[in-house]
């Protein structure tokens, strides 16, 4: 989970969200997934990749604001995997 610090322009209000980042290795990069917004970036170290998942985030908070009652729920769920023999 990072946090990100979003500035309302127009109320010059500041706050922080907590957001997840999904990290996974594709080759010799890694991609970060924020999955509460959708937005996505990579880098060559999984640092790279989530400070440049940041800079996305918040470039596209700054053009999509949240409303104020939009939370994502997360939650887990299980899936059976069949092997192939």
């Amino acid at each position: 989970m990072r946090n990100v610090g979003l500035i309302n322009q127009a109320d010059n209000i500041s706050h922080m969200l907590t957001l997840t980042a999904v990290i996974h290795k594709e080759e010799d990069m890694y991609v970060a997934d924020c999955p509460e917004i959708g937005t996505a970036s990579q880098g060559r170290t999984i640092e790279e990749a989530v400070a440049n998942l940041k800079e996305a985030t918040e470039l596209y908070l700054e053009d999509f604001p949240l409303e104020s009652s939009a939370r994502s729920i997360i939650t887990t769920f299980e899936v059976t995997e069949v092997a192939k023999t």
